[in-house]
């Protein structure tokens, strides 16, 4: 299991792969939406705010989330951790059930090619 500040971390360099990428990829990623990333197994929160093809704003709240943000991530530690390093793939990770995601289906269709 991953710790807290390694989510944090991992969440900064999905933050700075999204800002390095091009194309399409990049399109997808200049959503100005509220987001948030539940990490279940260390029952922590991330929130914060996808603006300019990155995340800014990041702070870290015990348990669920206080509010519902437009995107809404769910995962354990060790998941977000491998998927952000290339081990594990968003389609297989989310088909099988350790990652959720949750926003309205434009946003979806838009999110699909970061996926």
């Amino acid at each position: 299991m991953a710790n807290a500040e390694e989510c944090r971390e991992a969440l900064e360099q999905l933050s700075r792969n999204m800002a390095d990428s091009t194309g399409d990829v990049r399109k997808a990623a200049a959503l100005d939406r509220s987001l948030s990333c539940r990490i279940t197994d260390l029952d922590l929160t991330f929130t914060g705010q996808l603006r300019d093809g990155r995340i800014h704003d990041v702070v870290t709240a015990p348990g669920a989330p206080a509010g519902k943000a437009e995107i809404r991530l769910t995962m354990a530690s060790d998941d977000l951790l491998a998927l952000v390093g290339g081990k594990l793939h968003f389609a297989s990770a989310w088909a099988s059930g350790r990652v959720k995601l949750e926003a309205r289906f434009r946003d979806l269709l838009r999110l699909r090619t970061l996926l």
